[in-house]
């Protein structure tokens, strides 16, 4: 990866609403103004409302911690975000998501072992990826186990973590220190 475009503006750079913005999230569960919302940085406004967001999906979803921690790893590898990686790899695993599990998302693949939940989260955000949909079969799957509103959070962290995936590639945003080692290429 070459240089980072939208590299961290000094503090004293921001504008009045960067800072405001910027003050919201450091105050949050985040505590600090953390990879996604760097390059963000450069539309407060847009920053905001992605980061109000992602609280919710991240912290408060009803799929739970571990099941969205999971649906982030999915995410990442389908992208090969190298930053969503290195942030969550270690929590997914802190979470409980199985090491195995973690290992075969990184390399693309479906654990041969998972539990009826992982196995369900792990299909439905793969469908959705790669074929834009999911499945009626997948669906109802997610509302019966997940609730109506669990489906639609389950879609909402793919897309969510899409949008992030798409910003930092883009923008190229420096990788931070992870215990987990990074994502390969697949293309070869």
């Amino acid at each position: 990866m070459t240089a980072d475009r939208l590299p961290p503006l000094p503090p004293e750079q921001w504008t009045d609403e960067q800072r405001e913005r910027a003050e919201e999230i450091i105050r949050g569960p985040r505590g600090a103004l953390l990879a996604p919302f760097v390059p963000l940085l450069r539309s407060p406004e847009l920053m905001s409302h992605a980061q109000r967001m992602g609280e919710y999906l991240r912290y408060r979803s009803a799929l739970g911690l571990r099941l969205s921690e999971l649906a982030i790893l999915v995410t990442a590898r389908q992208w090969s975000q190298q930053v969503e990686w290195a942030i969550h790899a270690p929590i997914a695993l802190r979470e409980g998501v199985p090491a195995a599990v973690v290992e075969a998302i990184a390399e693309g693949r479906r654990a041969a072992d998972m539990s009826s939940d992982d196995a369900l989260v792990h299909d439905f955000c793969i469908e959705l990826h790669r074929h834009r949909g999911v499945s009626d079969a997948t669906w109802q799957a997610a509302v019966e186990r997940f609730g109506e509103r669990g489906a639609v959070d389950l879609v909402g962290i793919n897309g969510y973590y899409t949008f992030l995936s798409m910003v930092m590639n883009a923008a190229r945003t420096a990788v931070p220190a992870s215990p987990c080692p990074p994502l390969r290429d697949l293309a070869g």
